[in-house]
């Protein structure tokens, strides 16, 4: 029999070796028994005993040979003994004792390993993967899952060879903490084989749920093996060391190294490393991230724990918002996995996530890829559900993507135009009021349908009262200047349109106040409005503006004129103001910086029907400005030339 043989061999040739460890009763005994099956996995178990202790005797005395010592480890002495109990009638059950195997120095065990060298640890490991092997081919039931694990186990000493031939094998304590799980995940193989040998001890679904997860460690084993030999992560982990000034926790290079291997819990306490690192010292860990680092970290965020998925979307945000890797994490893939943390994430998953959508989406390409990859919809609903910090964030990504002409009207496919306008009410934070009040300026650009719809949904009537403060938002003036063409007159008057928009031009910022020109010249087509323009005071606040050191500002404020003045009651304003024809004429300036003078000759034009505003520009040097203009054939330069030139003749010859 199987087990008598092994018995046999064992007594006749490690006789010493079972004396000191206290099996040789044991064995002899085993020898003579009749029993299987259980007795032969026990034998199993002597087999890697022997092994192991043979190969430390030798490698102890090599050591104690140089230095003089003869001593043994105490943990080699340590008895391994199996324990009888008469569990049937008729033969006994032979199990470990809570002496035995838990005591064993067994490789997988870091207690037994601390002191051992990776070589001597590597050594252990290759000679526990023969016993485990005949243990999971001998197995019975599950033949197929048995197979598959024999065929990973057969391909274990080509990965470790690889490991071992590295040249940072020795130096990382990566190495050491993966031949540590080899190690347990062996010892695991050949006890589970062992226990399979018969009828399943703990029933067949808990017995085949512990096969596939053996199968799982040992997959994950040799990824990370090969994931140490291939990648270079052995290389980044055991590169130059932080100065001594930096934190003692910020050994960055090995911590990002640790994201890409071993089991969940280990990547959750690296993230947390990492996390803290990034606290302490941002930019250290931002130098040496690299294309590998940054796709580990995308891989967690489809961890199967939440909190991890939760700490990578932290670690992930903090790295996009410094600017630094928004292509890599791009490139990596990092937009799929963030959506989805976006619409099914916890609270602060969701928040990070919308912040770095926020972040990467101010980039066109990247604007279209989110869309493209359905991130708008869930965008979409923070801006609904989320808190104040998650509707901000997911209000300035939509901004970002509403930027992008071609995805428009996608997102209003999605409702986007009502839950912006609802946002501008009510928003909880100014951020997220600014946000909603871009959007809308962007989607009502350049699409007269989404003008409609946001008229529709009482866009026009928010962003009014949005202009109330003592700074109108530049924005909110913006996307009223998009609207003024797709409102009747009668309903800007009676929405108190034009109002707001003195309020802008005598207040506002710069931008604001070009805005808010710009929507008067798109709303001063008729008689009527342009009364009320001149009835609601803006005449002189557009005269101030011609003044204005932005280039854009004067001529859209030169434009506005030019329209308004047509409504005589506008004209006698610009007349009366004491800077009214004097800044136009100095608008005539014939440098090419200068693209205001065109309207500047129309409102002058207009103006020059009074004999004492032909007098005023003359005495201004318009002739010599408007000489000059007729040369470059700009339109209307030679009529008011002409006239001007008259005018000047007719008073020399009354002076004479």
């Amino acid at each position: 029999m199987e087990h008598k043989t092994l018995a046999a061999f064992l007594v006749a040739n490690f006789p010493h070796v079972l004396t000191r460890t206290g099996w040789h009763n044991e064995t002899i005994f085993i020898q003579q028994s009749r029993w299987g099956g259980e007795l032969e996995f026990a034998l199993l178990v002597l087999c890697v005993s022997v092994v192991t202790t043979v190969g430390e005797r030798r490698r102890r005395r090599r050591r104690a040979a140089g230095a003089g010592l003869g001593q043994v480890s105490q943990s080699l002495r340590a008895p391994l003994s199996f324990a009888h109990s008469s569990t049937t009638p008729d033969r006994g059950r032979w199990c470990c004792s809570s002496g035995g195997v838990k005591e064993m120095s067994l490789p997988g065990d870091p207690a037994a390993a601390g002191d051992e060298t990776p070589e001597e640890l590597l050594e252990r490991v290759r000679g526990m993967v023969p016993p485990a092997l005949a243990a999971a081919r001998a197995a019975a039931g599950f033949p197929g899952r048995w197979k598959a694990i024999a065929a990973k186990l057969e391909t274990l000493p080509a990965c470790l060879s690889d490991l071992s031939s590295h040249p940072c094998f020795a130096k990382n304590a990566l190495c050491r903490e993966l031949l540590q799980s080899v190690a347990a995940t062996l010892a695991e193989a050949a006890d589970l084989a062992g226990r399979c040998r018969g009828s399943p001890p703990d029933g067949k679904l808990r017995t085949q749920s512990a096969i596939d997860a053996l199968a799982g460690k040992l997959d994950l084993n040799l990824r990370d093996c090969a994931l140490l030999v291939k990648t270079g992560v052995l290389s980044d982990a055991s590169g130059p060391s932080p100065p001594a000034e930096a934190p003692a926790h910020a050994d960055v290079r090995e911590l990002l190294a640790r994201l890409q291997i071993g089991h969940t819990e280990a990547k959750n306490r690296a993230v947390d490393g990492l996390l803290e690192a990034l606290r302490d010292d941002e930019k250290s860990v931002l130098s040496v991230l690299g294309r590998a680092n940054v796709s580990a970290m995308v891989q967690l965020l489809t961890a199967s724990a939440p909190v991890v998925r939760e700490k990578a979307a932290m670690v992930i945000c903090q790295v996009a918002e410094s600017g630094t890797c928004d292509g890599l994490l791009v490139s990596e893939g990092v937009l799929p996995p963030l959506i989805r943390l976006a619409e099914s994430g916890s609270l602060v998953g969701r928040e990070k996530a919308a912040i770095t959508l926020q972040r990467l989406s101010v980039s066109p390409d990247v604007a279209r890829a989110i869309v493209g990859h359905g991130g708008a919809g869930p965008l979409i609903e923070i801006c609904q559900t989320g808190d104040s910090i998650s509707q901000s964030a997911a209000a300035g990504a939509l901004k970002n993507l509403s930027a992008v002409p071609e995805v428009r009207q996608a997102l209003a496919d999605q409702g986007i135009v009502q839950v912006i306008v609802n946002l501008l009410d009510r928003g909880a934070v100014a951020g997220s009021k600014e946000h909603a009040a871009e959007c809308l300026q962007n989607l009502t650009s350049s699409n007269d349908s989404l003008r409609r719809a946001v008229v529709s949904e009482g866009g026009l009537r928010s962003l009014l009262l949005h202009l109330d403060g003592p700074l109108p938002p530049e924005s909110a003036v913006g996307a009223l200047r998009n609207l003024a063409g797709a409102v009747s007159p009668d309903s800007l008057v009676s929405l108190g349109v034009l109002p707001r928009l003195a309020h802008v031009l005598r207040v506002g910022s710069i931008g604001a106040q070009q805005a808010a020109a710009a929507a008067i010249c798109r709303m001063s087509s008729s008689a009527q409005m342009k009364r009320a323009v001149g009835e609601h005071g803006c005449m002189p606040l557009l005269v101030r503006l011609l003044d204005a050191k932005s280039n854009a500002l004067r001529e859209v404020a030169a434009q506005a004129l030019a329209s308004l003045v047509s409504w005589p009651p506008n004209a006698r304003e610009v007349r009366k103001d004491d800077k009214g024809v004097p800044s136009l004429v100095q608008l005539l300036d014939p440098s090419p910086a200068n693209t205001a003078n065109k309207y500047a000759i129309a409102s002058l034009l207009t103006l020059a029907a009074a004999k004492r505003c032909k007098k005023l520009m003359i005495s201004h040097g318009a002739i010599g400005y408007l000489k000059k203009l007729s040369d470059m054939d700009v339109a209307g330069a030679r009529k008011l030339l002409e006239r001007l030139e008259r005018a000047s003749l007719r008073s020399l010859f009354s002076r004479n």
